[in-house]
């Protein structure tokens, strides 16, 4: 069984974060937290959410699995407004996940959860670290749209910098050590990356949040962040644009 109230604003954060990757999602459910993992279809980046029973109003539930199609959840958070909460049960009997905002309700299909896999996470140890305002990110991806397809992140004991370098311009973002949350750097190293994934994931993240930017020379990107007052992991990666000499 699953029955769960959310805040509005909480559920669309999440969702939104994973629809960036995939379009339907499985949600491994246990009487503790909310869980997934998802990969895109072509292979860059990969995404795991864990979402403890502390992030939802109410939550009762027991160990099983549900899927959704990730376009209907979002019509579903368009009836509702940012102070609203949803309740979200499901119902076995008819493999339906019921939405309840305030007098209206949504019943809908859950989708068949059988051939979907659970991704393996990558064990990699990162070099450096930087904990970045989720503004800075989203100052230099703005910074970066118009010029190229990838994007460059460096890290040094000095700061760290978001570049990009198209057919006739340039245009680069460094926040000094000083600005930053925290930064974890011995020596300088960098990587580049697809700038429609990195877009895509940095734009989705709300306002306010911290994010824990993990790189290490041509090794993918890790993005670290909390969501629902902290009661949320989030752990992003995104393959590295490794140029030919």
């Amino acid at each position: 069984m699953f029955k769960a109230e959310i805040k509005s604003e909480t559920l669309k954060g999440l969702v939104y974060i994973v629809s960036t990757l995939v379009d339907e999602v499985k949600f491994t459910i246990s009487p503790e937290q909310m869980s997934l993992k998802a990969i895109d279809p072509a292979h860059v980046a990969m995404i795991e959410i864990n979402v403890g029973a502390k992030a939802f109003v109410s939550y009762e539930a027991t160990d099983s699995e549900i899927g959704l199609d990730l376009d209907k959840v979002k019509s579903v958070l368009k009836l509702a407004g940012p102070s609203d909460n949803i309740v979200m049960e499901h119902d076995e009997a008819q493999g339906r996940l019921i939405f309840r905002i305030g007098n209206i309700t949504r019943r809908m299909s859950l989708v068949d959860t059988s051939s979907m896999n659970d991704p393996k996470v990558p064990q990699i140890n990162l070099s450096a670290s930087v904990q970045v305002g989720i503004d800075q990110l989203q100052k230099g991806i703005r910074a970066a749209e118009s010029i190229s397809d990838h994007i460059a992140l460096e890290a040094d004991p000095e700061g760290f910098e978001l570049s990009c370098e198209g057919d006739t311009d340039m245009a680069n973002l460094r926040v000094p050590v000083a600005e930053l949350k925290g930064l974890k750097a011995d020596t300088k190293v960098s990587s580049l990356y697809p700038l429609d994934y990195f877009s895509n994931i940095v734009k989705a993240i709300p306002a306010g949040t911290v994010v824990d930017v993990q790189l290490d020379n041509d090794y993918p990107v890790k993005l670290l962040f909390k969501l629902a007052d902290g009661e949320a992991d989030v752990c992003y990666f995104l393959a590295p644009r490794i140029e030919s000499e």
